[in-house]
Parts: C-alpha cells; structure tokens; sequence
C-alpha cells in the first residue's frame, strides 16, 4: 500500500476574502437621489391612502400629518356611489382597450416593415416617428379641435355626427401619439431577432404577411406585454384629451369622474383621495398582472445575439 502525502495548504494571502471595492461618492450620491425620487413618488400616494381612511373633521382637526384616532372605509363606499365610478370605468374601458390593441398592431407593422424588408427611407421614417414624440401635444390642441369639428361622422357613430364628443375621436388621439414611440421600440427590439429565422422562412417560400404573423410577432411578446403595461396606463391616466375633445359629461373616462366628488362651495379632500386610490388601482392591477413580461420587454432588447 502506497501513502500520498497530502496536499499543501494553500499560502494564507490566497485564503484572504477578495477585497471591497471602496465607496465612491459618486455612488453614495447616486443612491441618495434614487431615495429621495422613490420618495417623492411614494409619499404622496402613501398620504393619499391615509387620509382616504380618516373622518375629514379629524384630519382637519388635528391635521393630516398627525396619529389617527379612527380608521373607516367609508369613503371607498362613498366615492364608488357618489362619482358613479362603475360608468366611467367602462367608459375608459371603451377607449382603452380598442386604443391599445390598434396601436400595438399597426406599430407592430409598421416595426416590422422598418426592422426587416428593405425599404427606401425606412430610416429616415424611423427618425420622424421619433421626432414626433417631442411635439408638446398643447401645440394642437386649437388645430385638432378645429379640425374634429369638421370631420363628419355617421350618428350611429357618434352623437354629434363629428370626431368631436366622439369615443372613436378620442381613441384616434391616443393611437396618433402613441403610434410612434410604440415603432420605435419595436423595430429595435425586432433587430435583435436573428435574421437567419427569416431568410429560413423566405427560403420556404413563406408571405410577408406569414413572415410577420407567424413568426415574428410570436417572438415579441415580452415587448408587446412591456408596451401593453405602458400604454395602458397613459391611456388610462389622460385627462387633457378627454377635456378638450369631450363635452358630454356621461362619456368622460374615469379620471375625470374625480370632478363629481368636488363640491360648489365645499371639498372633502379625504373622499377626493378616496377616489384617486380607486381610480388608481386598475393601472396597478394591470402591472402586477404583467410585470414580469414589463422588466423582460426592457431588458430582452438591450443585447443582441
């Protein structure tokens, strides 16, 4: 029987912890900017759930920022009745979803035709919708609201016979201005897909529409999920088109059914936060449902290969 002399310990400094890294300033002050931004999104949210659950005579009282000494939900059941949110919910419903859908379509298109045939300009288009996104919407308010009210409609359409006070005028709006960002995106996530998969279907003599149908769309569902979060949320928190394109009270989406919970001469600001928080809540129901597709949209196109 033979022995084997074990093997030698390794020499001390080889068996030391790697060291840390010193901590840069830089760092330090880049944290405590990201602090002080989640702050400033997260305490007026927090101050709008707590004062929804005080009396106002309370808080007005003793103040907002002072130690409750009733909690109720009475003002979810107030504000649900009183704002008739039920009826502005489907109505953001029908603007919405019809919105988001033919956004995510005709940008999806579109991406594709840029991304991957061989167009004259596709740059060059590339860079207009682009640009577009940089036009303050407030420029057009005069000029959309002109031309709204000239363009007819049939009245099984719209009330009015025209694009103004029209569900289908609103959601043109929404689809316009986010049609571009939603190209984009897209066209530069669709270049990190490789282009052998095509020249493979092209071999086999498969369509454009096939192309785009059958095989490309199916592989951008994480950014059609992280496009889908983001667009339903704009569309959703609108206030400013449906004010300017909107006169029937009954159509106005949600966000403007907060206006029925002030009063002439007198505001409870706890049932108006009440409010707020119900009218908050689809939008974060709509990203814990696809939050995992969001973070995968946003990561998933920053590599290629």
């Amino acid at each position: 029987m033979t022995l084997t002399a074990p093997a030698p310990a390794p020499p001390a400094q080889d068996r030391r912890a790697p060291a840390r890294r010193p901590v840069r300033p830089l760092r330090i002050l880049l944290h405590a900017f990201l602090t002080l931004v989640a702050l400033g999104w997260l305490l007026p949210l927090a101050l709008s759930v707590y004062a929804s659950l005080r009396p106002y005579e309370e808080t007005a009282r003793l103040g907002y920022f002072s130690l409750p000494e009733h909690l109720t939900f009475d003002y979810y059941a107030k504000a649900w009745g009183q704002a008739e949110l039920p009826h502005y919910y489907l109505n953001t419903l029908i603007i919405v979803v019809p919105g988001v859908l033919v956004t995510l379509f005709l940008a999806s298109f579109t991406a594709f035709a840029i991304a991957r045939l061989r167009i004259p300009g596709r740059k060059v288009l590339l860079i207009v919708f682009t640009a577009g996104n940089l036009l303050p919407p407030q420029v057009l308010i005069t000029p959309l609201y002109t031309l709204y009210t000239l363009v007819p409609l049939p009245a099984w359409l719209s009330d009015s016979q025209s694009l103004y006070d029209s569900y289908l005028g609103l959601i043109l709006i929404h689809v316009a201005f986010q049609f571009g960002f939603c190209v984009f995106v897209m066209a530069n996530f669709m270049r990190t897909i490789p282009e052998e998969i095509t020249e493979a279907a092209l071999v086999d003599g498969a369509s454009v529409w096939k192309r785009y149908w059958r095989l490309t769309l199916p592989l951008c569902r994480p950014v059609l999920a992280a496009l889908s979060t983001l667009q339903f949320t704009w569309m959703y928190n609108d206030f400013l088109w449906a004010l300017v394109l909107m006169s029937s009270g009954d159509k106005l989406p949600v966000t403007s059914a907060l206006n029925n919970l002030r009063g002439q001469f007198f505001t409870d600001y706890n049932l108006l936060a009440a409010g707020s928080v119900l009218v908050a809540l689809p939008t974060l129901i709509v990203f814990q449902l696809l939050h995992k597709q969001f973070v995968a949209g946003l990561t998933l196109g920053s590599t290629k290969g």
